[in-house]
């Protein structure tokens, strides 16, 4: 009788986003949908661009950033405006049949440790309007608290703006007056 092993979280390599591009879009509304030339800008500016790998196969990935790089995002800037330094995970992603086997614990756990390594908090947005309170859920329990709120798209779409101080080890405060 064999075993199954523990999905590997590793580097994202060139030859994964082919693979990584439906995986993320297929999570539309929760993940933002992108095309390749932008999910190939994503992995250049990310801090941190991770794949979870399972049996052979890519199961999903995370993408943060940190501050000064060139994405537009509305929500990344939001936290640019405000923040002197951060870990800002743009996507998380996991296929489904995977949640509940601690993959996004342990992404998270990787963008916690780069934000302890530089002093700075762990932030990232999620889905109000279309609603996402499984990841908002998920995100509580994480230890993640809301700092602000956002709008756009005309109101179409909406989210909160969370923030994890337990990545700041001694709690001083990185944000901006």
């Amino acid at each position: 009788m064999t075993t199954a092993q523990s999905p590997l979280i590793r580097a994202v390599r060139a030859d994964d986003l082919a693979a990584l591009l439906p995986l993320n879009n297929a999570l539309a509304p929760h993940v933002g949908l992108i095309d390749s030339r932008r999910l190939a800008d994503l992995v250049i500016w990310a801090d941190l661009a991770l794949v979870v790998e399972a049996d052979g196969a890519l199961a999903g990935g995370m993408i943060a950033i940190g501050p000064g790089t060139a994405y537009d995002s509305p929500n990344y800037r939001w936290f640019c405006d405000r923040y002197a330094d951060f870990v800002y995970v743009d996507r998380i992603f996991v296929e489904p049949e995977m949640h509940g086997q601690g993959i996004g614990r342990r992404l998270y756990r990787q963008a916690m440790d780069r934000a302890a390594q530089r002093r700075a908090p762990v932030t990232c947005e999620v889905n109000e309007r279309p609603p996402n309170p499984e990841s908002m859920a998920f995100h509580r329990r994480l230890g993640f608290r809301e700092v602000g709120r956002q709008d756009y798209d005309g109101g179409a779409k909406r989210v909160v703006m969370l923030e994890h101080p337990g990545a700041v080890p001694d709690g001083t405060a990185t944000a901006r007056g």
